[in-house]
C-alpha cells in the first residue's frame, strides 16, 4: 500500500495540472493578482519558489512605502483595510509583518486559489511554449502547470526570461530616452558622505565596502543595481526582545569605515549622531519598528547587489546569504563596538530581534528587499515624463505617487581621495496613471503572459512604481485582464480596455488622484 501511494503521489507530481491562471511568485504582485482571478471566477494556482508568501509585505516592509494615500485603491486598499480591523481600525498602513501575512491567508483562501509552496521553476527549460504561448512551466520538484495565462509575480523576473520575452537590468543612458535623471547620477543630498574620509588605510589599502573601480561618467549606461538589505523588525519590550547575537568568524575591521564615518560626524555636528540619523526606524503597531537604510553608511549592503538580476539560483543564495550576514555584523557592531559613540551604541543595543515575528525562520525577514532586479521591456516602456509630464493614460489601470526613489549604486573613490557614494535619487513626482501596457511582453514575444513585478519601465520610472501597494494596484488589474482574456478567448493585448477599466473602477481601483 505504501508503495502504491508513493507512486501515485510521484505520478500526481509529474503529470501536468491545469488551471486558468497560474501565478509565479507570491509576492504582494502574485498574491493580488490570483485573488483577483479567481474571484472573477477562474481556477487560479499560486506557485511560490521558496516557503513563505506576500514578499517584501509580509517579509519585513511594513512601513508602507505609500505616496499619497488617496491614489491606493481596489484590492491593495482593501488589503490594508483588512490589516487595520485586526487592531480595531479602518485601515493600517504600518502592520506587524505576521498580521499581514494572516490578511494574505484569508484571502487567498477565501477566494479559493490554490497555493503551492517550495515550487520554484527549473533553472533551465523550465517554460515551454508553441508560438506566442506560454503553455506550461516546469518546477524543479517535478511538477508541471498548464494554463491559459501565466504571470509571473517574481522580483526576478525568471518565468519571464525563461519565455524569451525582451528585458534589461542596471540603468540606461540619459539620451536613450530623454531622461534628465538616468544613469550615473551626480552627488545626492542624501546618504552621502558629507566630510571628506580618505578611501584608503594609512598603509595605502582600500578600507573595506569600497569598490576599486572608477564611478562612470554621469548620465552613462551600466549595469550595477541599487543597494538591497534586509528591513529588519525590531523591539525593546524586554518579554519579546532577541540581542543581536555576535556571529561567528565576526570581524569589526570591515566597519573600519563606518567607524571613521561615526567619528567624522560626531565633530561635524558637535554631538553624537543620533540613532534616526544614522539609521531609519519606522514605528509599527505592536510597539516595533520596521529599520531600514539611512546615512552614508547604514544596513544596505552598497554595491553587492549588481550580479543578482542575473544570477543563477545558486549565486542568488550566496548573495542572499552575504546581506544576511552584512546585516547581522553591523547590527552588532553598531551595538557593541566602542568606535560607536556611547549613546548611539546604548540605543542600538537596546533593540532586538522580536520573538513573535518569522518565529519559523530563527527571527529573521523571509525576503531579502530585492529593490530592483529585471525589468521588461514591453509594448510600452514607461519613462521619466511619465511621471512628471505626461500623467494621463488611455488605458489607465490604476495610480502611483511614491517619488521617484532609488537607492544608493555604488561606493567609489573620488579623484581627490576621498569615499563616496553615488546612485541615490529621491525626486518628487505628481501622480500619475499606471498604463496596463507595462504589464505586457511586446505582442510578438508572448500573448498570454502577464508582469506586474519585473514590468516594463526604465530604472527611472521603476523606482517610484516599485512599491508594494502598487504591486498590488497592478496585480489586481492583472487578475482581472487574466480572466478577461481567457472569457473572450484573446490575447492579453486585444482585451476590452474600457471593460477592464469599467470592472476594476467597480471594484475601487483610483484612476484620478483627488487631494483630501
Amino acid at each position: 500500500m505504501r508503495l502504491l501511494a508513493l507512486l501515485l503521489i510521484t505520478f500526481s507530481l509529474w503529470a501536468q495540472q491545469n488551471y486558468d491562471v497560474v501565478v509565479y511568485g507570491g509576492t504582494s504582485a502574485g498574491v493580488i493578482t490570483a485573488v483577483a482571478a479567481a474571484r472573477e471566477g477562474a481556477k487560479v494556482a499560486l506557485l511560490e519558489p521558496g516557503r513563505w508568501i506576500g514578499g517584501m509585505t509580509t517579509g519585513g516592509l511594513s512601513r508602507t512605502d505609500h505616496g499619497k494615500m488617496e491614489t491606493v485603491g481596489g484590492y491593495s486598499l482593501e488589503f490594508y483595510r483588512r490589516a487595520g480591523k485586526k487592531y480595531g481600525k479602518d485601515v493600517e498602513w504600518y502592520f506587524e509583518p505576521k498580521v499581514a501575512s494572516q490578511v494574505y491567508d484569508e484571502m487567498l483562501k477565501e477566494a479559493g486559489v490554490a497555493v503551492f509552496t517550495r515550487h520554484r521553476l527549473k533553472e533551465k527549460n523550465g517554460v515551454q511554449k508553441s508560438g506566442t504561448r506560454v503553455v506550461e512551466i516546469r518546477l524543479e520538484n517535478g511538477a508541471r502547470f498548464g494554463a491559459a495565462v501565466f504571470a509571473d509575480c517574481t522580483y526576478e523576473g525568471d518565468l519571464m526570461a525563461q519565455a524569451k520575452v525582451s528585458y534589461t537590468w542596471g540603468r540606461e543612458a540619459s539620451q536613450q530616452y530623454g531622461e534628465s535623471l538616468a544613469g550615473v547620477r551626480p552627488k545626492d543630498r542624501s546618504h552621502q558622505f558629507d566630510v571628506s574620509i580618505n578611501a584608503r588605510s594609512s598603509d595605502g589599502r582600500l578600507l573595506p565596502e569600497i569598490q576599486p573601480d572608477p564611478r562612470g561618467n554621469i548620465g552613462d549606461v551600466d549595469r550595477k543595481v541599487q543597494a538591497y538589505n534586509f528591513r529588519m523588525i525590531l523591539t525593546k519590550d524586554p518579554a519579546n526582545r532577541i540581542p543581536f547575537a555576535k556571529p561567528a568568524g565576526y570581524d569589526p575591521a570591515r566597519f573600519n569605515l563606518l567607524a571613521l564615518w561615526l567619528d567624522a560626524e560626531t565633530r561635524r555636528r558637535g554631538r553624537e549622531p543620533k540613532f534616526n540619523e544614522v539609521t531609519l526606524p519606522g514605528p509599527l503597531q505592536g510597539g516595533k519598528i520596521d529599520l531600514n537604510n539611512r546615512g552614508a553608511f547604514s544596513t544596505d549592503y552598497i554595491g553587492k547587489s549588481w550580479g543578482y538580476p542575473e544570477a543563477g539560483y545558486k549565486r542568488r543564495a550566496t548573495i542572499w546569504r552575504d546581506h544576511v550576514r552584512y546585516t547581522q555584523e553591523y547590527l552588532y557592531f553598531m551595538a557593541n563596538d566602542p568606535h560607536v559613540p556611547p549613546s548611539l551604541r546604548a540605543e542600538f543595543a537596546s533593540w532586538g530581534l522580536a520573538k513573535d515575528e518569522f518565529a519559523d525562520n530563527a527571527n529573521w525577514p523571509y525576503q531579502l528587499y530585492v529593490r530592483e532586479a529585471r525589468r521588461m521591456v514591453g509594448e510600452y516602456v514607461m519613462v521619466q515624463k511619465d511621471i512628471q509630464q505626461d500623467l494621463t493614460k488611455p488605458d489607465v489601470i490604476g495610480m502611483g505617487s511614491y517619488n521617484s526613489d532609488s537607492h544608493n549604486v555604488q561606493r567609489f573613490v573620488q579623484e581627490d581621495g576621498a569615499v563616496q557614494n553615488e546612485g541615490n535619487m529621491e525626486v518628487s513626482v505628481s501622480p500619475y496613471q499606471i498604463p496596463y501596457r507595462i504589464l505586457l511582453p511586446r505582442r510578438t514575444e508572448a500573448e498570454n503572459l502577464l508582469v506586474p513585478v519585473c514590468l516594463s519601465a526604465t530604472h527611472v520610472t521603476y523606482s517610484t512604481l516599485r512599491m508594494e501597494p502598487v504591486y498590488m494596484i497592478m496585480g489586481h488589474a492583472a487578475g482581472v485582464a487574466a480572466k478577461m482574456a481567457i472569457d473572450s478567448n484573446k490575447p492579453l493585448h486585444d482585451i476590452d480596455i474600457a471593460a477592464l477599466q469599467a470592472k476594476l473602477k467597480s471594484q475601487g481601483s483610483v484612476f484620478v488622484w483627488k487631494k483630501p
